[in-house]
């Protein structure tokens, strides 16, 4: 089950890496759309934009339906949420780290020895 969970964060780790991909999903956060809508902003080829869609689709980001003679796109966000647990428990160490380096540094502060400070002299 594990290994699973694994290759399937990889699948969407990948589909996720490729500004084009991330592009499409954001587009599908507004809602469903057809291949030819999703592919107006892009100067590729139809192939290529088939290709994207392919990859989401492996990962699980995306649903594709026929209607008719189009093809709609769905948001599937599920793998996203999957990335986020997987991401939280980094933050997690990070804040960590974070909050004992403030200790430390603070301890620095206070055992630093304080300097006089400067007067203007009087006239």
């Amino acid at each position: 089950m594990i290994h699973s969970r694994k290759i399937e964060l990889d699948e969407t780790f990948f589909a996720l890496s490729d500004p084009t991909r991330r592009a499409i999903l954001e587009r599908l956060t507004d809602g469903q759309a057809t291949v030819s809508e999703l592919s107006e902003p892009f100067n590729v080829s139809a192939p290529a934009i088939s290709k994207h869609l392919r990859v989401l689709e492996k990962a699980g980001l995306l649903e594709q339906t026929k209607e008719g003679r189009s093809r709609i796109c769905r948001l599937q966000a599920t793998p996203l949420q999957e990335v986020n647990e997987y991401v939280a428990r980094y933050r997690k160490f990070w804040d960590k780290q974070l909050d004992q380096l403030t200790d430390y540094l603070e301890s620095l502060d206070k055992s630093a020895p304080q300097k006089p400070s400067k007067q203007e002299p009087s006239s």
